[in-house]
């Protein structure tokens, strides 16, 4: 595996590269989210929206990480995070009214 730069990338070096810290952690919130979920152990409501929460920070990381909206211009980002923010707390309040 090469890095960036084409060099050879060794295991501690690939442990300190940025995207592969955030894909640990993205896959450590899959595992979170999966346990929040129904029927695997936090109770009713709590339990999905929880896992609906983790799963829009995911969807932020990923949109900062990934498609390299961290160094978007300000506009561009701003108007990512208030989408993930938006959508997320609309999914979450239709969840908990019982949707549409």
């Amino acid at each position: 595996m090469t890095g960036r730069e084409g060099r050879a990338m060794t295991a501690p070096t690939m442990i300190r590269n940025r995207e592969t810290v955030v894909w640990g952690a993205l896959v450590l919130a899959t595992l979170v989210s999966f346990g929040a979920g129904a029927d695997h152990g936090v109770a009713g409501a709590t339990g999905v929206v929880l896992a609906l929460v983790i799963g829009f920070v995911k969807v932020r990381y990923v949109g900062l990480e990934f498609m390299e909206l961290r160094s978007a211009p300000p506009a561009l980002r701003l108007v990512f995070e208030a989408w993930c923010v938006g959508v997320c707390g609309m999914v979450v309040v239709l969840y908990l009214t019982g949707g549409g």
